[in-house]
């Protein structure tokens, strides 16, 4: 045998051993009918042996055919464990990866996530700053960031990976106690939970007709946290994370008519930052595994 042997001889052979002739190996190797013929035929003459005695009913092994099926079995489950070091898993990728998230988002949303990552990329570590300032990327703080607002400098690259949708929810106890709100008029008479300097709910209720000023929220923090915890403790009816409020049987969703616009999420990176292997992997796995979530 040559010091130039082409391993596709021996893929093209046990495939036509298997099959029992050249059409059911070219199918299965997804190659066409006369390669596969003169791959066999090209171990034949560098083995120098005739290995398929062809018949009207497609082609029988000799017996040196059956002899040699075992060492280029053996081959061919060398080669497929080599390509699996190579790339089937994450072989070489290590060391640290810097991702900023929004608070709900980095403590409730990625740590199943980040669960499942661990046993793709096992020699990667992960640190995960709680915050939506932009700056964190600009000034190389992080590598990797998931925001709800799509980043406009041009040294980064977003993708939208999904989007975050929002509803209307009370805890049982407190519907309970102040019963259930039919319609969004009702809202002015309940207990709500919402935001203390941010103005995007209030900007929200005058949208539908509403307008209301902070007082008539009975709860107020710009820590979204605290206001998840709050609608979980029974304070009020707020407005949070279908994907949040999911995860607490206790929550009733209300007022299906209100139709919140989604929020989309951005998974964003240096352009330079993404020809890192390691980055790279953990920003594909992020880009698949969010929206399976949401």
């Amino acid at each position: 045998m040559n010091n130039n042997f082409d391993w596709r001889l021996v893929r093209s052979f046990l495939a036509a051993l298997e099959q029992g002739s050249l059409l059911g190996a070219a199918r299965v190797l997804k190659a066409s009918q006369p390669t596969v013929g003169r791959h066999v035929a090209e171990l034949e003459a560098q083995l120098g042996v005739v290995l398929f005695e062809r018949t009207g009913r497609g082609l029988m092994p000799t017996p040196m055919a059956l002899r040699l099926a075992a060492s280029a079995r053996a081959m061919e489950s060398g080669a497929d464990q080599l390509a699996r070091s190579v790339s089937g898993a994450e072989a070489g990728i290590s060391g640290t990866v810097r991702i900023t998230a929004s608070q709900p988002v980095a403590c409730y949303l990625l740590p199943p996530i980040l669960a499942q990552m661990r046993q793709a990329l096992p020699e990667v570590q992960v640190e995960l700053v709680a915050s939506n300032a932009v700056s964190n990327l600009l000034r190389r703080e992080a590598d990797i960031a998931l925001r709800m607002v799509q980043p406009d400098q041009t040294s980064l690259v977003a993708k939208r990976i999904g989007k975050v949708t929002i509803s209307a929810y009370a805890h049982r106890d407190y519907l309970r106690r102040r019963g259930m709100p039919r319609q969004m008029a009702d809202l002015p008479g309940h207990e709500l939970v919402g935001s203390d300097r941010d103005e995007t709910m209030l900007r929200g209720f005058a949208s539908f007709g509403f307008p209301v000023a902070r007082e008539a929220f009975a709860f107020r923090s710009d820590d979204l946290i605290a206001c998840w915890e709050a609608v979980r403790a029974g304070l009020g009816v707020g407005f949070l994370a279908d994907y949040l409020a999911r995860s607490d049987s206790q929550l009733v969703p209300l007022l299906p008519m209100i139709k919140i616009a989604p929020l989309p999420i951005w998974l964003t990176v240096h352009r330079e930052i993404r020809t890192s292997r390691r980055i790279r992997a953990v920003y594909d796995f992020l880009s698949q595994a969010v929206p399976k979530v949401l």
